[in-house]
C-alpha cells in the first residue's frame, strides 16, 4: 500500500491531511523539526521523520520507502530553496507522485511576495521530472482566527478590505481535496484552484459572527497605511505585514471574485461554508 509523505505536517493543512489520510487507512508519515511537539499535536501513534528542509540529507531520509509526496511549507523568505530541497530528493529518490500546497494567485513577479515564491517553486517542480499535483487554495477561513482579540476586546475585525468579496475556503475542504489528488490516480500534470461555496465580504463575515456569537461584531475597514501599522504594533514582522496588506490591495482590485467547483468535483462534498468554520472556532471569538 502507498506510503503518504507529509511535510508541513504539523500546520494549518498538513495536520488534516493526515487525519484524511488516516481516516482512509492510508500508512503516513510526518516530516517534522521536533518530535516532541508534533506527538502532541498529531498523537503519539504517527510515524514520525524529523528533520529540516534546510537539511537535504533529513529529507533523504525521511523519503526512505516513500512513493507519494505532500509538499507545504510555511510562507518564509527561504521557502523557496526550502521546497526545491525537496523536490530534487524526491527526484532523486523516484517519487512518483508529489502533491504541492500553492495558493490563488501564484505567479512569477507578483507584488505578493510569497505569491512569486509559490510560482517559482511551481516552476521547478514542473521541470523536476516528478510527476506533480498544484493546489491552489483561495484566502483561508482560518486567516479569520488572527483577529479574534479584537474580536473578544472591541467586538470588530478589522482590516483594509472594503468592498472586497473573497470565496475564502476552510482548510478542511483543502485537506480533503488533497487527500484525494495523494491517493488517487489520473490527476498528474494538473492545477486545481480551491475555493469555498461563495465570495463574501468582511460585512458578511461580521454579521455571520455576531450570530454565531450572540454578542455584535463590525467590520471597520481601514486604509492600507492604518493596516499596516496596526500589524506590526501587533507583533507581525514587517515583510509578513506588508504582503497581508499587498493581498488586500490586490483583491481590492479583483471585485469579481471567482468561485470553482474543484472541492465539490474532487471529494464529492460541497465544501464547507464559512458559518459551519465559525461555529467549530466560536469559543474563541467570545471573551
Amino acid at each position: 500500500m502507498t506510503t503518504v509523505l507529509v511535510t508541513g505536517a504539523t500546520g494549518n493543512v498538513g495536520s488534516r491531511v493526515i487525519q484524511e489520510l488516516r481516516g482512509r487507512g492510508v500508512p503516513v508519515r510526518a516530516f517534522v523539526r521536533d518530535a516532541r511537539q508534533a506527538s502532541a499535536a498529531l498523537g503519539p501513534d504517527v510515524d514520525l521523520a524529523v528533520g529540516d528542509f534546510a537539511e537535504p540529507a533529513s529529507i533523504r531520509a525521511a523519503l526512505d520507502g516513500i512513493d507519494v509526496l505532500f509538499l507545504a511549507c510555511a510562507n518564509l523568505p527561504p521557502q523557496i530553496g526550502y521546497e526545491r530541497n525537496v523536490i530534487d530528493a524526491a527526484a532523486h529518490a523516484g517519487v512518483r507522485r508529489l502533491v504541492k500546497l500553492s495558493a490563488l494567485g501564484a505567479e512569477i513577479g507578483s507584488r505578493v511576495a510569497y505569491w512569486d515564491w509559490h510560482a517559482r517553486i511551481e516552476q521547478h517542480l514542473q521541470a523536476s521530472g516528478v510527476p506533480w499535483v498544484i493546489l491552489r487554495p483561495r484566502f483561508y477561513m482560518s486567516n479569520l482566527l488572527g483577529s479574534v482579540e479584537t474580536i473578544r476586546s472591541a467586538g470588530a475585525i478589522v482590516a483594509p478590505a472594503e468592498g472586497v468579496k473573497i470565496p475564502m475556503i476552510d482548510p478542511l475542504d483543502v485537506a480533503a481535496t488533497a487527500a484525494v489528488v495523494l491517493v488517487d490516480d489520473g490527476h498528474e500534470g494538473r492545477t486545481y484552484e480551491l475555493t469555498g461555496p461563495e465570495a463574501i465580504t468582511f460585512h458578511d463575515v461580521a454579521a455571520q459572527l455576531a450570530e454565531v456569537t450572540g454578542r455584535p461584531v463590525q467590520f471597520v475597514p481601514v486604509p492600507d497605511a492604518a493596516a499596516l501599522e496596526g500589524l506590526v504594533k501587533a507583533g507581525m514582522p514587517d515583510w509578513m505585514a506588508e504582503n497581508l496588506v499587498t493581498v488586500f490591495g490586490m483583491l481590492r482590485e479583483d471585485p469579481a471574485a471567482q468561485v470553482t467547483d474543484a472541492v465539490r468535483a474532487l471529494t464529492g462534498h460541497q465544501p464547507r461554508h464559512l458559518a459551519e468554520f465559525l461555529v467549530d472556532h466560536a469559543a474563541r471569538f467570545i471573551p
